[in-house]
């Protein structure tokens, strides 16, 4: 999913480039690096990103703006800030080597990433007409959103930059203060005998290995890949215990979404319990839940801690600092589907979750209107209105 589309400035009959600015959201995209051919992106937020708009590895310029940041490993180390180059050049693939951690390239031959950018002309040239690059750093902050953009040989050159990017406060503190992630956190949205037993129908059913979705050839698509996610689920059958667990939603949960984000929730997707447990080392790396056409329709997740008895396991949102959260049982974290966020790894015991999502009227018009692109999967319209 891409950021809406930044200003772009046009003179006359020059190119025309996007103009970032300090303030911008950067734009999201989808690019191939060389562990990854669909490196999404906004995934790496949490940290400073560092984008080198190098064109070349062969270009003097560009390999030195390379060694400057290759000189800084200390700050370079996906905890403070990572570093993306950014090559237009297929002789890159033979010349350039990541190094984990720190230190990615995305391969960029189609230009798609510079156009966004702004390295280069948002018209493409005639094949007639060579590429007009322009070299720069674009730095974001934990939330993706645009520090500075500088082109190269200003701001100190390429150490002076590297060196700025080093001395911004800690992540967790780049506004300037620690910033509290814009979460609902509900103790008492389910009493002890409900989480009971919701826990036992888990135990008392089989369970499968949780996948994911994703976007592949323009179908959604649904993916397993433990070291992203390692989770056992149970979709609830008893309709006495769905009807029960929806009632609470409804009186606990909508509204507290109605008083906060003055939204009216009307549906809820799915009755799932799921487990993570420490045999397994259960966790679920950074992700956003709506980002392709077959989870689009969804607004709100909402996570019910079960029980208490694990350690780790706990509810993260990289992009607002390293705080986690563990409700009391009961207790339910509730967050825009859109925010990046993680489950830590389980490290004792098993942690149980019973995680619907929330959504309204115009979201289920849009969840019928996308069914088309849901792989191996039919839209039911059936689903009771009210949550």
């Amino acid at each position: 999913m891409k950021s809406e589309a930044p200003p772009i400035a046009a003179r006359g009959t020059a190119p025309r480039y996007v103009d970032l600015q300090a303030g911008d959201p950067a734009p999201f995209f989808e690019q191939r690096t060389f562990a990854n051919p669909k490196f999404n992106f906004d995934t790496a937020a949490g940290r400073y990103l560092v984008l080198c708009f190098l064109g070349s590895s062969a270009d003097p310029d560009g390999a030195a703006a390379i060694s400057a940041a290759l000189a800084r490993p200390d700050m370079f180390n996906d905890s403070h800030a990572s570093f993306f180059g950014v090559t237009f050049d297929s002789d890159d693939k033979e010349r350039l080597k990541e190094q984990y951690p720190g230190y990615r390239y995305f391969l960029d031959f189609d230009g798609s990433v510079g156009r966004l950018y702004g390295a280069l002309a948002v018209d493409e040239p005639s094949a007639a007409e060579p590429r007009v690059l322009r070299r720069l750093w674009i730095v974001l902050d934990p939330t993706l959103r645009v520090i500075a953009a500088v082109p190269f040989g200003h701001r100190g050159g390429h150490s002076g930059l590297v060196d700025w990017v080093a001395a911004l406060p800690p992540p967790g503190s780049f506004a300037g203060f620690s910033v509290a992630p814009p979460v609902l956190v509900l103790p008492n949205v389910f009493d002890q005998a409900l989480c009971k037993r919701l826990i036992d129908a888990y135990e008392q059913a089989g369970r499968e290995m949780s996948g994911f979705m994703c976007e592949e050839n323009g179908k959604t698509v649904l993916r397993h890949n433990e070291a992203h996610k390692r989770r056992r689920d149970h979709n609830l059958t008893d309709p006495a215990l769905i009807g029960e667990a929806r009632r609470l939603i409804h009186r606990r949960v909508v509204p507290e979404i109605r008083k906060v984000h003055q939204f009216e929730v009307t549906r809820m997707e799915r009755h799932l319990v799921g487990c993570y447990t420490a045999e397994d080392r259960g966790h679920f790396r950074p992700h956003r839940d709506n980002t392709n056409k077959g989870t689009a329709h969804r607004r709100f997740a909402v996570s019910v801690n079960l029980n208490a008895e694990f350690e780790g396991g706990r509810v993260g949102f990289p992009e607002y600092g390293p705080q986690t959260f563990k409700p009391p049982p009961g207790g339910a974290v509730v967050f825009s589907c859109f925010l990046l966020h993680t489950v830590t790894p389980v490290t004792s015991g098993r942690r149980y979750a019973f995680l619907p999502f929330l959504y309204d009227e115009a979201a289920a018009r849009l969840r019928e209107a996308n069914a088309a692109f849901l792989e191996g999967s039919t839209y039911r319209s059936g689903l009771t209105a009210g949550a």
